[in-house]
């Protein structure tokens, strides 16, 4: 029983932790400003279509570079706070309004797919709360 129980055990897969899950570069599958989705990935009927454009990358140990959906580049540090939440910080140039660090709530991970809430209005969508699914590739 003993050496059945060590071999069912020594096989189950490692379950990566969501710093190493989130460390990759992430584009954007569908947008949600406020309750309109706005982009949907090879969508005809797209309101901001210039989401086609939108990439997170988060680096390890800690770099990173966001491009917003007018194609407005930032650089700077990430972390995260617990498993649920995404912190960008010190970007350069300061998003508009931001001070530059904006927070997101991670809604759900998994190798391929996130799903990002940000925590405040974004002033460059009119000052809604956006709900980002990404993936990689």
């Amino acid at each position: 029983m003993l050496v059945a129980a060590l071999v069912i055990t020594g096989c189950k897969k490692k379950v990566k932790s969501v710093t190493e899950r989130i460390a990759k570069t992430w584009t954007a599958e569908t947008v949600k400003e406020g309750a309109a989705v706005v982009y949907t990935r090879g969508g005809s009927g797209n309101t901001r279509p210039g989401y086609s454009d939108f990439k997170l990358t988060l680096i390890e140990g800690g770099n990173a570079i966001y491009v917003e959906f007018d194609k407005t580049s930032f650089s700077g540090k990430w972390e995260l706070s617990g498993d649920t939440k995404l912190i960008l910080r010190d970007l350069s140039p300061a998003p508009t309004g931001t001070s530059g660090t904006i927070e997101f709530t991670i809604t759900s991970i998994d190798d391929s797919r996130l799903v990002l809430t940000r925590n405040s209005p974004s002033t460059k969508t009119g000052n809604s709360i956006n709900v980002y699914t990404l993936s990689n590739p």
